[in-house]
């Protein structure tokens, strides 16, 4: 199994070829639910635009329940990306991402952010030969448009983030980790994601894209739901389907089916924010991320004829349609 592809957290590509585009993603959720921020770190590589970034999102929790976005986006010359596989850290300008915690010191007109937030135990994703990321096989053709990867669906968290002299205590709370690269983001996805259910150990995942591949395009869906410490898994690559019955761009319903379960997601978004995503020209792209979105899963298991539900209101949703290009 190659070693950086069976290792999601690792520099994937190289800083010649153009267009290129990679960026991890960081998340934080404090452990009440009422504070998240999302990190963002990563590069673009174009022929008019060559630069690494730092973007963030963040949601907070104000008076009488209302929760305020706000995002961000800075910029770096190239040159101040830093990365080192062994141990992996990676660094862009002051700011340093690692496997064991982040260190963060940014600055634009809109705010101050810095701290540490360290990191506990992983938990990676089943893998294995045929399915050495979450994408399956497709993790083994070179040309696909975009390749994702899960570093940890779940992991504890230490340390705060201040942000314009207001604290974000995330000891006791929840981490996540995801990863993307290639030369552009699909022009329609859905990307639903959180680790902040009632049940402290159940962990989302869940991506539906338009996927060019080879002369033709197909919608290709992953989903990754740990319950329990137990792993369930809906792919294309599967063989499994999924059925999507409701979508606008502020909800969607989803129908997964395979040979051993049934899963409905329900998501909802409520207070989005603005980001910049890849495109071939470079990071030109305005996508709508929510961090507090609501989300309702239904998991049937067919032989035990067991029926688990779980909700949340911490969960990260983008619903991003090609018509608003």
């Amino acid at each position: 199994m190659n070693k950086k592809r069976a290792n999601a957290i690792l520099f994937q590509g190289d800083l010649n070829k153009k267009p290129y585009f990679e960026g991890w993603y960081y998340k934080q959720v404090s452990n009440d639910g009422q504070q998240i921020i999302s990190l963002i770190p990563g590069i673009s590589l174009s022929e008019t635009d060559s630069h690494s970034f730092v973007q963030y999102i963040m949601t907070i929790q104000e008076e009488e329940g209302k929760k305020r976005t706000e995002t961000g986006y800075i910029n770096y010359p190239l040159n101040a990306f830093d990365y080192q596989e062994e141990p992996f850290q990676l660094k862009i300008g002051p700011n340093i991402f690692t496997q064991s915690k982040i260190k963060v010191d940014l600055k634009n007109e809109q705010l101050t952010l810095n701290g540490t937030v360290e990191f506990g135990k992983f938990t990676p994703i089943e893998q294995t030969i045929l399915t050495p990321t979450i994408m399956g096989f497709f993790a083994y053709f070179p040309l696909m448009q975009c390749f994702h990867g899960i570093v940890s669906m779940n992991h504890s968290l230490k340390g705060s983030l201040t942000v314009n002299e207001e604290k974000f205590d995330f000891s006791a709370g929840k981490g996540y980790i995801e990863r993307d690269w290639g030369t552009s983001f699909p022009r329609e996805y859905i990307w639903i994601q959180s680790n902040h259910f009632e049940n402290n150990e159940t962990s989302l995942f869940f991506s539906e894209a338009h996927i060019p591949f080879m002369k033709t395009a197909f919608q290709g869906f992953i989903c990754n739901l740990v319950v329990d410490n137990k792993e369930y898994r809906f792919a294309t690559y599967h063989g499994d389907t999924c059925t999507i019955d409701k979508i606008d761009e502020q909800q969607v319903t989803i129908h997964l089916e395979n040979k051993k379960a049934k899963l409905k997601i329900k998501a909802k978004i409520t207070n989005p924010g603005e980001l910049i995503a890849p495109t071939l020209s470079g990071m030109q792209k305005v996508i709508k991320e929510e961090l507090g979105g609501a989300v309702r899963i239904d998991l049937y298991l067919k032989a035990e004829k067991t029926h688990y539900k779980d909700e949340t209101t911490s969960a990260g949703i983008e619903i991003v349609d090609h018509t608003g290009d």
